[in-house]
């Protein structure tokens, strides 16, 4: 699986993205060990006291088996392991506190994904021009249980107006990655289910 951006002069995110979790995935380290070259890490650690020395040995593994670093809601860490990018969550992308981020985004030539739940999340990723969005949630998922889901036809509409990059998220697996309409996922994201990819 490839993304296509078609915009030109931007980065590409990860096709294969994992995202940690301090409570389904408390040592990313194992998880990761699996990933191909090229895929991705979301490390979204956030309430973790020991989160610094977790993200140091991530970026580590993730320097040592080509693996491209995403830091979630902390620009100045991301930059501090000389991450390939940062993930905006949907409320902080919402509310403008973006100077910082936007700024270590465009100097450096990181990547910049963001999180949407809906239609009007992703107008917003499109217009801070990120290089990716995580939509989700798609399917039912252990992350959110009993959260409203997107579902296949939603998502394959979102997608096609979206104007950038979508990455699918919430109960991903390759079967579910085949339910969504052709061309409208540029990848998946998921906490527990990549073996295999």
């Amino acid at each position: 699986m490839t993304v296509a951006n078609t915009r030109p002069g931007l980065n590409t995110a990860p096709s294969i993205l994992l995202v940690t979790d301090e409570i389904r995935l408390p040592d990313p380290l194992e998880a990761m060990g699996i990933l191909p070259p090229g895929a991705g890490v979301l490390l979204r650690h956030y309430g973790t006291d020991q989160r610094r020395n977790m993200a140091k040995a991530v970026a580590a593994l993730a320097r040592r088996r080509r693996l491209v670093l995403i830091v979630a809601g902390d620009w100045r860490l991301a930059a501090e392991l000389g991450a390939e990018g940062v993930h905006l969550p949907e409320g902080l992308a919402r509310h403008g506190l973006l100077a910082g981020a936007l700024g270590w985004v465009r100097r450096r030539r990181r990547l910049l994904l963001i999180a949407c739940h809906g239609a009007m999340a992703l107008g917003r990723a499109r217009n801070l021009e990120a290089d990716a969005a995580l939509l989700s949630p798609v399917f039912p998922t252990a992350s959110h249980p009993g959260a409203a889901c997107i579902g296949p036809v939603r998502f394959g509409l979102w997608a096609r107006r979206a104007g950038l990059p979508i990455i699918a998220l919430g109960g991903m697996s390759k079967r579910h990655l085949r339910r969504l309409p052709r061309g409208t996922a540029a990848g998946m994201a998921a906490i527990g289910s990549l073996s295999g990819c």
